[in-house]
Order: structure tokens, then C-alpha cells, then sequence
């Protein structure tokens, strides 16, 4: 099987069945391997009605007792022989499937990865998790046939071959029958592709929803939209029932036929060859080998069945994982090299214009129009923006994300210790990795957990709490050290007494270092050097957060409630307030 870090290769995306062709061809060796045990132990399952019909007519009806224990011993031989075939075929599938799976896992994670912060504006959580969780395994089950269909095939030619040489009547009936079966269930194949399509997208959508309602039922409870968002999953999970009852139909019609049409077709091949051997134009060794090749045949027959709906299942499938395929990363046209030094970042859709070495705040009732700001100017989205005079775009794009930071307040985190997920990928000194956590003021946070900063943190830090989760990813931000740090809301879950001490620290941290934020709590605002105010996505004001105050209404409504007290503290709080 595919080592974990070797290179999966390059996937087939030009459709679901090229994606399916492209795992096969990936592992040769075990697919013709697994071909040649499946046909071997199907054909040798054939042999078996034969070695009898011998044992009769040779043996048993003339009363020739050598001849009888030579072809029981044969049958017993091949039997031995074709158990150990089966056991080689099985775990040779079975390597076969994990392969594909495995295969599939890393070229979807390694794709994911490349896609980066261009993945959740292009493709739904949802559907990535629908994909992880059932596709990935459906893709694995559907190359089974690559095995027992092949020796399918084999092993209906073979038969065909021997009841040719017992009857023609006999062997027209097996070659057209086999066909007429698969004429039968091709409708039904299609129909499920069609069913299963659409199932797994409402899948994908119902996902996301759970994932959405998980991540933010405090907030819709607080807003008292827990109910409404209820009654629309229920909605949705309603509908996505009875398009699920409508796969179930589909598939439970291709089971039966599975299991009812090779028994019926048994039981008219098995009829004919009583009609001949009644009328003496076949043996009753050739009677028994009869029903016995027909016997085995219903295996093949629903092995065929079994694997047009197990394709079908994993074209669907393939279909979905090539088109997450597809979703290209954001490209980088960017050639030029970027400024020097410390430069000014200017947003001309918003008129936001930052001065380097200082700390900026951007105020908007609306929070999603100042993050919108953060990511044109840190060229997450496609926009005019510039540095330095030169267009961001133009910039390459590594230099870019080398020297400007995004700091969003719902970022990831990922499993592992506190101080992984505050020191990422790099290696960092203790003093360092302090100084970070005692800006973002996480200090209370390590002393708190049973082994400080070696303390395991579970997935999306939901072992902490919405305001320690937003002290640590400030943390990690500061322990980055960027040039230019653009923090979205990066205090909106903390306490005021918690926030006036990282308003506090945050600024003397960042220093003589280009600084933004996103926010409407006054006592950031207080501490900027530089308040943009915005309104439908645009700067009408700019100035100090005391200016601001006395010449703008609609900023004093927003930051400060328009209330004489909540003014008189914002102007009147002192850093040592702050930090005490």
C-alpha cells in the first residue's frame, strides 16, 4: 500500500470514471494480480462440476472404484487448492482498496493544503466532509471490480466454453441470458447515479449546516435565532430523508435482482437440462455438471450486478472528489519585488490608507465591510490595492505572505499542545514564545492548563474558551512578528478589564511596526494612532479616536452608545488602569 509519505502522483480530474481508471492504473502489479486470483479461483470453482461429472460417469456408474478415488482425490486437491486462492485473492483486494483509499486521502489533503485560504471561499465545509468521510470510501469499494467483475468474465466464457461441449441449446441459454440480466439492471444503474448524485449534495449541504450551527449556537441563542435556524435544519434534514429513501428504493430493486435473476435463470437452464437428460441426449454426470456450472454462474451474475452498483456509487463519487480537484489556488501573478522597507498599504476601493510603523484601527457597523478592507490589503481577495505605490497583485506572492499577516479571530487551530499551536511550524525560543503570550495577555491561559504550555489542546481549541481561543491566536500572531499585522476583531471576545490589558500591551508589542484592526471597542480605539470610519464599506472620517468622538455622531452612536459616561471612560482610562 501507498506509504505515507510518498508521492500519490497526479490524479486524473477530466471525470469520475478517468479518476477510477487512474487508481487502477496506479498499483498494476496488485490489479492484475488481484484479476488473475479472482478469474483462477472463479474458473477453479467451475472445475469442481466437472471433476463430479467425471467421478460419475467415469467411476460411480460403471462401479470402477479407482477411477472414483482418483477424481474424488482431484476434487479434493483443486478444493485445498482454490481456498488457498481465495485467502491470496481476498487480501490482495483488500491492499487494493486500502491503496485507493489511502491514495485518495492524500491527494485530497494535499490539494486541500495547497488551496490553502482560497479553500473556504471556493468549496463548502461540507463538502469537504462528505468527501473525507463517505466518498473516500466509496471510491475504495467500487474497485472491487477489478477482481471478482474480471474473473467474472473469465470464468462466464469458461462455462460457456464447457456447456458447449455438452449441449448447444444449453450454452445459446447461458450467452444470452447474462446479457438480458445486464439490459434489465443498466436502467437501474443510471437511475441511481442520478439519485446518489443528488443525495450527496444535500449531504454536503446539511453538513456544512451542522457545522455552522455547532460553531455558532452560543451566538444564536444569545440572539434568540436558535429556533428559526432549527426549523431550517429540520427543513433540510426532512429532505434530505426522502431523497435518501429514494437511493434506498433504487438500490434494494438492484439487490433483489441481484439475488432473483441468477436464481431464476439457475432454475430455467437447470429445467432445460432435465428435458435432456430425461430424453437421453446428455448423461447423468452431464445433468450434474450442468447444474453445477450454473450453480457457479450465479456467483459471476451477481458479482456483475454487485459491481454496477458499486460503480455507479463510486463514479458519483469520483466525480465529487475531481471536482474539489479542480478548485484552483489563487494565482500568483506577482513578479515584482516588494518595497524595501516599512511602506504605506492603500485600499482605493475603501480609501483606507495605512501609514507604516503605526497602529491603525478600522470601524464599521457592519464588521464583515472593515474585514473585507484586511483581506484586499493582505490580497486574499482580488482588488487594486497597493504597497509601496505598486499594486499588490504585481507582487509576488510569497513575499507577500512573508511580510503581511492576517490574523482572523476564527482561524484554525489544530490539535496538539498550546505551544504548537502558538508556535506553528517553526521552532521558537522560550523567551520569545513568553513575550508573545504575555502580550496577547494569555499568561493566565498556561498557568491555568495542568502542563502550561506542553498542555494538550483539543481540535479548534474547544477544550478552551471563545475569549482564551482569541488570546491565543493573538499570540500567535505577535509570536510571528510580521511586518505588517492586520488582526480582525481581535478583542471582541474578552471582558473589558481583559481587553483594556491587551488594547494596552498589543500597542507597546507592535511598536514601530505597521499594525491593523478591526474593531468598535473604545478601548482599542483609544490606544490607535489612527481611526478610519467607515460606512457601506467606505472611509467617510479618519483622525483620533477623541476627534472622532466629538466631530462624528454616527461614530460616537456606534463605538461609545452616544452616552455621556461611556465617553468620560473611554477618555479618562490611563494604561495603568488597564494593565491593573
Amino acid at each position: 500500500m501507498i506509504d505515507a509519505y510518498e508521492d500519490p502522483g497526479t490524479p486524473d480530474r477530466r471525470g469520475g470514471w478517468r479518476y477510477l481508471w487512474w487508481l487502477v492504473t496506479r498499483q498494476p502489479g496488485r490489479s492484475a494480480a488481484g484479476a488473475v486470483l479472482a478469474s483462477v479461483w472463479m474458473v477453479l470453482m467451475a472445475a469442481t462440476p466437472y471433476l463430479m461429472a467425471r467421478a460419475i460417469d467415469d467411476g460411480l456408474q460403471p462401479g470402477n472404484t479407482a477411477a472414483l478415488a482418483g477424481w474424488t482425490a482431484a476434487l479434493v486437491s483443486v478444493g485445498a487448492f482454490n481456498a488457498w486462492v481465495s485467502v491470496m485473492r481476498h487480501r490482495t483486494m483488500t491492499r487494493l482498496r486500502m491503496d485507493a483509499n489511502f491514495r485518495t486521502v492524500k491527494v485530497v489533503v494535499d490539494h486541500v493544503v495547497r488551496l490553502g485560504a482560497a479553500l473556504p471561499r471556493r468549496v463548502g465545509a461540507g463538502e469537504v466532509v462528505t468527501i473525507g468521510v463517505g466518498d473516500v470510501q466509496t471510491i475504495s469499494q467500487c474497485l472491487t471490480v477489478v477482481g471478482p467483475g474480471v474473473g467474472a468474465v473469465v470464468v462466464y466464457g469458461v462455462v460457456a466454453g464447457l456447456l458447449l461441449s455438452v449441449s448447444v441449446p444449453l450454452a445459446v441459454v447461458v450467452l444470452l441470458g447474462v446479457p438480458l440480466i445486464a439490459v434489465l439492471v443498466g436502467p437501474l444503474m443510471r437511475r441511481l447515479q442520478g439519485a446518489e448524485g443528488e443525495y450527496r449534495e444535500r449531504q454536503g449541504v446539511l453538513t456544512a449546516r451542522i457545522g455552522d450551527l455547532a460553531g455558532g449556537l452560543r451566538v444564536l441563542n444569545g440572539l434568540g435565532g436558535k429556533g428559526l435556524f432549527a426549523d431550517a435544519f429540520r427543513r433540510d434534514s426532512q429532505r434530505l430523508r426522502a431523497q435518501g429513501y429514494r437511493v434506498g428504493a433504487v438500490t434494494s430493486w438492484m439487490q433483489a435482482l441481484g439475488v432473483g435473476l441468477p436464481t431464476l435463470f439457475l432454475a430455467v437452464v437447470t429445467w432445460l437440462a432435465a428435458r435432456l437428460a430425461a430424453e437421453g441426449r446428455i448423461t447423468v454426470g452431464e445433468l450434474v455438471s450442468v447444474y453445477g456450472y450454473v450453480a457457479v454462474l450465479v456467483g459471476p451474475v451477481a458479482f456483475f450486478i454487485e459491481c454496477g452498483y458499486q460503480l455507479s456509487r463510486g463514479v458519483v463519487a469520483a466525480r465529487r472528489v475531481v471536482g474539489l480537484l479542480r478548485v484552483e489556488p489563487d494565482e500568483d501573478t506577482g513578479a515584482r519585488d516588494a518595497p524595501a522597507g516599512p511602506s504605506v498599504l492603500y485600499d482605493p476601493e475603501s480609501g483606507v490608507r495605512v501609514a507604516p510603523g503605526r497602529l491603525t484601527a478600522l470601524v464599521c457597523a457592519r464588521p464583515a465591510e472593515a474585514a473585507a478592507v484586511v483581506d484586499r490589503l493582505g490580497r486574499y481577495e482580488p482588488s487594486a490595492a497597493t504597497w509601496g505605490g505598486v499594486r499588490l497583485d504585481e507582487i509576488e506572492l510569497s513575499a507577500v505572505r512573508e511580510r503581511i499577516l492576517v490574523a482572523d479571530n476564527e482561524a484554525d487551530l489544530f490539535a496538539g499542545t498550546l505551544r504548537e499551536l502558538v508556535c506553528g511550524r517553526r521552532d521558537r525560543a522560550d523567551a520569545d514564545v513568553a513575550r508573545a503570550v504575555r502580550a496577547a495577555v494569555a499568561d493566565d491561559i498556561v498557568q491555568g492548563l495542568p502542563d502550561g504550555l506542553d498542555s494538550a489542546v483539543s481540535a479548534q481549541g474547544r477544550s478552551l474558551s471563545g475569549g482564551q481561543r482569541q488570546r491565543v491566536r493573538l499570540a500567535r500572531a505577535l509570536l510571528a512578528d510580521p511586518e505588517v499585522l492586520l488582526a480582525v476583531e481581535p478583542t471582541s471576545a474578552l471582558d473589558a478589564h481583559t481587553e483594556a490589558a491587551v488594547a494596552d500591551r498589543l500597542r507597546r508589542a507592535r511598536d514601530g511596526r505597521t499594525t491593523v484592526v478591526t474593531t468598535t471597542s473604545p478601548l482599542v480605539l483609544a490606544r490607535a494612532d489612527t481611526v478610519h470610519y467607515l460606512v457601506d464599506g467606505k472611509v467617510v472620517a479618519g483622525g483620533s479616536h477623541r476627534e472622532l468622538l466629538d466631530a462624528e455622531p454616527g461614530y460616537r452612536a456606534l463605538v461609545a452608545r452616544d452616552t455621556a459616561d461611556t465617553t468620560d471612560t473611554v477618555r479618562t482610562l490611563t494604561a495603568e488602569e488597564a494593565v491593573r
